[in-house]
């Protein structure tokens, strides 16, 4: 028969049984959710451990698999593992797309491979998609996003801006030229080049998008009727306009039943960004696709307004409104500004619109904007200009599908471990706390046995 105590320790026995054993269990499911699930948390300041939504999407929009060749040693003197970091890094994109094949080659191992992959950089990479493929000698997410965009779109868009008139340079390097927006266009996959009509007979047929950035001079007749022509014929053309003179391209404006009032944007709200008042803010956006998720500050210096004419050949969209609380200033701007009602236009202010219509079948394309300046070398940095001309330019082209925002810029700095300190954190929280806890529950278990 069973003393009274050991009828006591019975369910005491049982209880602390029980215990260990839902303990192991428990163990041994976060053991295999750990083995066969991988959950990840971003907590870092603006996720910079984590794609932007702009990758991902160019990821879901190429129908089909991705080949990635790193050439990368085991070991590099300065940086330590490369072949490490950079897998960690297109790992990233392999989470997103699980057909992104990654294969690493090892110049030291195999030289004849990498030699005539004409591999010069340790860590250079080989990117391939659809049969065509792009080199990339660095790894970051804004540079191997920009050779994942060229690689989705079916053709080498073509570019053209107009030249001969004193017009900004797509490959100028002066403050007024368009140069650095020119070298953004070349790495998103699109060919940029220049045309002067008073040389050649006519636009030429595979222009995807013609360019006017503000002509210094007066076109020719001969040259107006060109750009008549070719829009006519249903070519896509951006035309930035900036406060002087239209430079003979009135019957342009006709044409696209617009009127561009004279006078420069004036908008109080610019001074509390510490800019001039004739930068204009971006304030307000259309629902369009070049607008689409687009919520962010733009400036437009020295900006003219303009106004959309009812037309029945044209679909309009008045695209960006600056100066809520602003003004076009006619007068002169060579002192202290102020609102005159007899003279100027008070605000809101359109500034941009897009023209749309059918011709042969295919939708013809057309964006103006009152300000030459806002993608020029000295203002293509502020707010978020780029992101915008680039919107403008992919809509234009027709790529609607590589409409995004680029990738964030990072504000917070990396947390560096060394191997030591990453070891004990592992023993730490793999091996002494789960021995802690058990050593724990064998001692209270223990002790209520010896009661």
């Amino acid at each position: 028969m069973l003393t009274v105590n050991q009828k006591r320790r019975l369910p005491q026995l049982m209880q602390s049984g029980l215990f260990v054993m839902l303990v192991v269990v428990f163990a041994g499911l976060l053991g295999y959710l750990a083995w066969e699930k991988r959950i990840q948390w971003d907590v870092s300041q603006n996720a910079r451990n984590s794609l932007t939504q702009t990758s991902i999407d160019v990821l879901n929009k190429m129908n089909g698999p991705i080949a990635v060749t790193v050439y990368a040693t085991q070991q590099d003197a300065q940086l330590g593992s490369i072949s490490k970091i950079i897998g960690e890094f297109l790992a990233l994109y392999q989470r997103a797309k699980p057909d992104l094949a990654i294969t690493f080659v090892d110049p030291d191992e195999n030289p004849q491979r990498a030699q005539a992959a004409g591999v010069q950089l340790n860590g250079e990479m080989v990117v391939e998609f659809n049969g065509r493929q792009e080199r990339l000698a660095t790894f970051n997410e804004q540079a191997l996003t920009n050779v994942l965009m060229r690689l989705a779109r079916a053709g080498g868009k073509r570019i053209i801006a107009l030249t001969g008139h004193g017009e900004r340079r797509l490959d100028g390097i002066a403050s007024r030229d368009l140069g650095e927006f020119g070298k953004q266009l070349i790495a998103k996959g699109l060919n940029v080049g220049a045309v002067n009509l008073a040389i050649v007979g006519d636009v030429p047929r595979d222009t995807n998008v013609l360019i006017i950035a503000s002509p210094q001079v007066d076109l020719s007749e001969g040259t107006v009727e060109k750009v008549l022509a070719y829009v006519e014929r249903g070519g896509n053309l951006l035309w930035l306009v900036d406060q002087e003179p239209l430079h003979g391209l009135q019957p342009l404006a006709e044409k696209l039943a617009l009127t561009l009032t004279p006078g420069v944007v004036v908008d109080p709200q610019a001074e509390k960004l510490r800019t001039p008042v004739t930068f204009a803010l971006g304030a307000a956006y259309a629902q369009h696709p070049v607008t689409h998720d687009f919520d962010y500050p733009t400036v437009f210096p020295f900006a003219r307004q303009i106004t959309l004419n009812e037309s029945e050949d044209w679909r309009g969209v008045s695209l960006v409104e600056t100066a809520q609380s602003g003004w076009v200033e006619t007068g002169k701007l060579d002192g202290g500004v102020a609102f005159d009602p007899m003279y100027d236009v008070s605000g809101p202010v359109p500034i941009a619109a897009t023209l749309s219509r059918t011709v042969q079948d295919h939708e013809q394309r057309i964006v103006v904007i009152g300000s030459g300046h806002f993608l020029a070398n000295a203002y293509l940095g502020y707010g978020k200009n780029l992101d915008f001309g680039i919107n403008v330019v992919n809509w234009l082209a027709g790529d609607d599908d590589l409409i995004a925002i680029q990738p964030r810029t990072t504000h917070d700095s990396n947390l560096s471990l060394s191997e030591p300190a990453l070891t004990v954190m592992a023993w730490s929280f793999l091996i002494v706390l789960p021995l802690f806890f058990l050593a724990s529950g064998a001692f209270i278990w223990w002790n209520r046995r010896r009661k």
